[in-house]
C-alpha cells in the first residue's frame, strides 16, 4: 500500500505509524505506543494511516491491515468465509491475479455505499435498523465476491474447465440494479474467462 486512500481523496493525510524491532508501534501524532486494537478503533472512527519500518523506512502498512484483519478473526469476528478464502489464496502467483485487487475494490465500495444508504433509508423511515436484511444484503455481497473469484479462475484443479452455475432463480421482490462499474468489470471478467477457455485445449 504504497500511497493511502485518503490522501488520495483529498482528505487530510494519514497518520504515520513507525514499526520498530521489537514490533511495537509508535504513533506519531499522538507521540504514544499503540497496538493493533487502537489502529483498528482509528479506521473505525475513519480515520487512516501508514505504517513506516523505523530504521529502513519500508512500507509496512499492507502487513500491518493484513496483521489487524487475522487478529479480528481469531477474535471470532469472522467476515470472511472459509470459500473466499481458499478462492483468494489459489490466485497468487495466477496469471490472472492483478484483475483481484481491482474488482475487490470496486465491489467494496460497492457494498459501503450500498450500507450506507440503507442505514440511513431505514432510519429515516423507521428510527431503527433490521439488522437481519443487513446480513442477507451482506451475504449477497460476499456471493458476488466469490461468484467473481469463479469467474477469473474457469479451470478445476484436473486442468478442465469448470462447469457453469446454474442460473439463480429471480427473487420474488424487486433489487436494486447492480453498480454498474461492476457490471462493466463482470463482463470483462467473462470475456477473459471465455478467451481463457478457448486457449485451454491448445495447451494441452
Amino acid at each position: 500500500m504504497a500511497t493511502s486512500t485518503s490522501d488520495e481523496a483529498g482528505g487530510s493525510k494519514p497518520v504515520v505509524v513507525k514499526k520498530y524491532a521489537n514490533r511495537r508501534l509508535y504513533n506519531t501524532a499522538t507521540s504514544s505506543y499503540v497496538t493493533l486494537d487502537d489502529l483498528a478503533q482509528m479506521i473505525k472512527q475513519g480515520g487512516d494511516f501508514v505504517v513506516y519500518d523505523a530504521k529502513t523506512g519500508e512500507d509496512l502498512t499492507r502487513s500491518v491491515l493484513t496483521q489487524i484483519i487475522v487478529e479480528q478473526e481469531q477474535k471470532g469476528q469472522n467476515l470472511l468465509p472459509i470459500s473466499f478464502l481458499r478462492q483468494l489464496i489459489s490466485f497468487y502467483g495466477d496469471s490472472v491475479q492483478f484483475l483481484v485487487p481491482g474488482y475487490l475494490e470496486q465491489a467494496m465500495v460497492a457494498f459501503t455505499r450500498n450500507q450506507e444508504r440503507m442505514r440511513e433509508n431505514l432510519r429515516a423511515t423507521f428510527g431503527i435498523f433490521p439488522f437481519g436484511q443487513f446480513e442477507e444484503m451482506g451475504k449477497q455481497n460476499i456471493a458476488l465476491f466469490e461468484r467473481a473469484l469463479k469467474m477469473l479462475s474457469p479451470y478445476g484443479r484436473d486442468g478442465k474447465p469448470t462447469a457453469a452455475e446454474p442460473a439463480a432463480p429471480a427473487a420474488s421482490a424487486p433489487q436494486e440494479k447492480d453498480d454498474p462499474r461492476l457490471e462493466r468489470l463482470e463482463e470483462q471478467l467473462e470475456a477473459l474467462r471465455k478467451q481463457l477457455e478457448a486457449l485451454g485445449p491448445k495447451q494441452e
